[in-house]
C-alpha cells in the first residue's frame, strides 16, 4: 500500500479556494448595502452634496434653526466655515449660481446667528439696515465719475464692520430701492500682499456690507463672476479677484449698469526703489 505523500497542500488550496469564493461572493454576488447611513459617515464628496441640500432647502424657507440641526448630523466643528470653503469650491468649479449663492448665505447666517439676506424666486436681493430689512429689486446700476486713482501706502485690508440685524420673515415681494454706485476707486500699496488683486467692497444706504452680490469681470476673451460675502473674515461686502499682469479687465456688476473699464494691475514703489503689485479697491454704496 502506497503511502500518501501530498502532506498539507490540499488543506492550504482548501483555504485559499475559500478565502477566494467568499470574497468573490461579497464583493459581487451579494456586496453589502448601506442603508440609512448617518450624515457624519458619508464620504466627502456626498457631504458636500448634503450641505448643498440644506443650503438649497434654507433658501427657501428661511429656517436656520431647522438648517444648523441638520448640518449637526455632520458633527463638523465649524460648519458655517466648511460652507464658505465649499462655496468658495463650488465657484471655481462653475457649479450654479443659485448652489453658490445658496451655500453663502447659509454660511453668513450660521456665522451671523442671523439670515442676512433672502432671494425670491426672481433673485431679489435683501439690503440690510440698522433700521430695517427692505427688499429691492435689482436695477441698473450708474457709476459716479471718480477722479484719478490714488496712491497710497500700507492701507490695510477692509475688516468687518457692524453685525446684521435680525431678520424677519422672508417676503418673496420685493421692493423698489436704490441702485449701487461707485465711490471711489483707490490703488492699495501693501507691501505684505504680493499678488494683485480686484477688491471690492459693497455697501447699503447705511453704511452696512451686503453680502451675495454677483460681480462679473470680463478681459480679452474670458470671463469669471465672484460673490461678495465669501470670505467673512474680511467682511460680508468684500470680494476679490486675482488679476494677471499687462491684462486691462471691465469690472460689472451682475444686475447691470455701466462697467468700469480699464483696469490692469498696477505696481507700488517701495522708499528703496524695489517695485511690487499693488491691488485696485473698488467700493460701491447705496446713495
Amino acid at each position: 500500500m502506497k503511502q500518501d505523500r501530498r502532506g498539507s497542500w490540499y488543506i492550504l488550496t482548501g483555504l485559499v479556494l475559500g478565502v477566494a469564493m467568499g470574497l468573490f461572493y461579497s464583493w459581487v454576488i451579494s456586496p453589502v448595502k448601506y442603508v440609512d447611513a448617518p450624515p457624519y459617515a458619508l464620504r466627502a464628496d456626498f457631504k458636500d452634496e448634503y450641505r448643498a441640500l440644506v443650503a438649497a432647502a434654507h433658501l427657501y424657507s428661511y429656517d436656520l434653526l431647522r438648517a444648523e440641526d441638520r448640518l449637526e448630523q455632520l458633527k463638523e466643528d465649524n460648519p458655517s466655515e466648511n460652507l464658505a470653503m465649499q462655496a468658495q469650491k463650488a465657484l471655481a468649479e462653475g457649479r450654479p449660481d443659485e448652489e453658490v449663492r445658496a451655500l453663502g448665505i447659509l454660511g453668513l447666517a450660521l456665522g451671523e446667528g442671523v439670515t442676512p439676506l433672502a432671494l425670491s424666486s426672481s433673485t431679489a436681493q435683501v439690503v440690510i439696515s440698522t433700521q430695517s430689512i427692505t427688499a429691492v429689486t435689482p436695477t441698473p446700476i450708474v457709476n459716479l465719475p471718480t477722479s484719478n486713482p490714488t496712491q497710497t501706502s500700507n492701507v490695510p485690508i477692509p475688516q468687518a464692520t457692524k453685525t446684521l440685524q435680525p431678520t424677519s420673515t422672508a417676503t418673496s415681494t420685493p421692493t423698489v430701492g436704490a441702485a449701487f454706485v461707485l465711490q471711489e476707486t483707490m490703488l492699495v500699496c501693501n507691501p505684505d500682499q504680493s499678488q494683485p488683486l480686484m477688491q471690492v467692497e459693497i455697501k447699503d444706504a447705511a453704511g452696512q456690507p451686503v453680502a451675495s452680490i454677483e460681480l462679473v469681470v470680463t478681459w480679452d476673451g474670458g470671463e469669471d463672476h465672484f460673490f461678495t460675502g465669501l470670505k467673512p473674515e474680511l467682511g460680508q461686502g468684500y470680494a476679490d479677484f486675482l488679476m494677471t499682469p499687462e491684462v486691462v479687465y471691465s469690472l460689472q456688476i451682475a444686475d447691470g449698469g455701466q462697467a468700469v473699464n480699464d483696469l490692469t494691475a498696477a505696481e507700488c514703489l517701495l522708499d528703496n526703489g524695489s517695485r511690487y503689485w499693488g491691488s485696485w479697491m473698488l467700493t460701491f454704496i447705496q446713495p
